[in-house]
C-alpha cells in the first residue's frame, strides 16, 4: 500500500496531519468528465470518500479542496461536505497550498495533499504526507508516503482519511458510534 516510503514512515508523518488537501478529478472522482448538450460539467462522487472528508473535518484536521478545473459541481460537493476551502482553476497547486498554510499558521510537516498526476508532484514533495489512488500515475506512486489499494473516485479518499485517523489513533474512536452498542 506504501509508495517510495514505508508504511511505518506514512504512518509517522499521517500522524502529524493538522491539515489535509485533496485534488479533485482522479481523486475524488474516476477522472472521467461528462459534459451535458448545454456544456454543463458532471462528475461522480463516492459517498464512502464523503463521510471520510467528515470523520477528518470531525477528528479537527482542516480539509481543503484544491484542484486545476474549475465545476459548479465541485462547490456543490465541497458546500455539502462542509468544506470552507475550496481553491479552483488553480494553475500552481503548490504556491496555493503555500499561502493557504501561511494563512492558517500551519507548517508543511503538518500538511498533506492527495494527487493522482504528475501536476500534483511539487505540492505533494512539499507537504509532511502525500497519498494518490491505486490506479495514481505510476511517477506519483513512486514518490508518494502512501498509495492505496482503491482507485480515485472509488474509495480512495475514504481509504486516506481512515489510514489518517488510524495513524493519530482516533479511528476506532470515529468508527464506534456506528457500531451495536455490544461492540462499542
Amino acid at each position: 500500500m506504501a509508495g517510495s516510503g514505508d508504511q511505518h514512515d506514512a504512518r509517522a508523518r499521517a500522524s502529524r496531519l493538522r491539515v489535509m488537501a485533496f485534488d479533485v478529478d482522479g481523486v475524488l472522482t474516476d477522472g472521467s468528465l461528462f459534459y451535458t448538450d448545454e456544456g454543463i460539467e458532471l462528475k461522480a462522487f463516492h459517498t464512502l470518500d464523503g463521510h471520510g472528508l467528515k470523520m477528518l473535518q470531525k477528528a479537527g484536521i482542516v480539509v481543503a479542496i484544491i484542484t486545476g478545473r474549475r465545476a459548479r459541481c465541485v462547490e456543490l460537493r465541497a458546500h455539502n461536505l462542509g468544506i470552507q476551502h475550496l481553491y479552483q482553476g488553480v494553475g500552481d497547486k503548490l504556491a496555493v497550498m503555500t499561502a493557504f498554510l501561511s494563512g492558517l499558521g500551519v507548517g508543511a510537516e503538518a500538511a498533506g495533499y492527495m494527487g493522482d498526476d504528475v501536476l500534483d508532484l511539487p505540492v505533494m514533495a512539499a507537504c509532511g504526507f502525500s497519498a494518490t489512488p491505486g490506479d495514481g500515475h505510476p511517477l506519483v506512486q513512486n514518490h508518494a508516503a502512501l498509495t492505496t489499494v482503491r482507485h480515485g473516485g472509488r474509495g480512495a479518499v475514504r481509504e486516506v482519511c481512515e489510514f489518517i485517523l488510524d495513524a493519530r489513533g482516533e479511528l476506532a474512536a470515529a468508527l464506534a458510534p456506528y457500531l451495536p452498542a455490544a461492540e462499542r
